[in-house]
């Protein structure tokens, strides 16, 4: 089972991001990967693309611009919030203050803390694609 479109991955860390390659890889997840190390080029390309994203997956500790404020500045874009693109953070930082300002002042549909365990990691990777390829949304009617 899958759903069409590019998963937008906003990650920093080169390390981080091969290892979510893999972990995409061996659960057999066939969306392509679209990867961005800065919130601006990513919010570039949700503006500029015409393919309609299946998932955004972004980090919380980015340069230049951090993952809460990317996605207050996607809430903020009326084209951006039509798109109605699941966005769930992946992040080391899942500390109770990020956690709730997230949730509190974002429409974020997912929070997950990044895991240093393989297994674990494909276990969370594989929850959020399951979870998002049953959901109903604006996207998936």
């Amino acid at each position: 089972m899958s759903k069409q479109g590019a998963i937008v991955v906003v990650e920093d860390d080169l390390d981080d991001q091969e290892i979510l390659q893999g972990v995409i890889g061996e659960l057999s997840i066939p969306n392509e990967l679209k990867f961005f190390t800065n919130c601006i080029d990513a919010f570039t390309f949700l503006k500029t693309t015409e393919q309609q994203p299946f998932l955004i997956l972004c980090d919380i500790n980015l340069p230049i611009t951090t993952g809460i404020e990317f996605k207050a500045q996607i809430d903020s874009d009326p084209e951006l919030r039509k798109k109605s693109i699941p966005f769930v953070f992946l992040s080391t930082a899942a500390d109770k203050d990020t956690v709730n300002e997230a949730y509190l002042q974002l429409t974020v549909q997912g929070f997950f803390k990044k895991s240093y365990n393989i297994a674990e990691y494909k276990n969370i990777i594989r929850a959020i694609m399951d979870y998002w390829i049953l959901c109903k949304h604006p996207n998936s009617i």
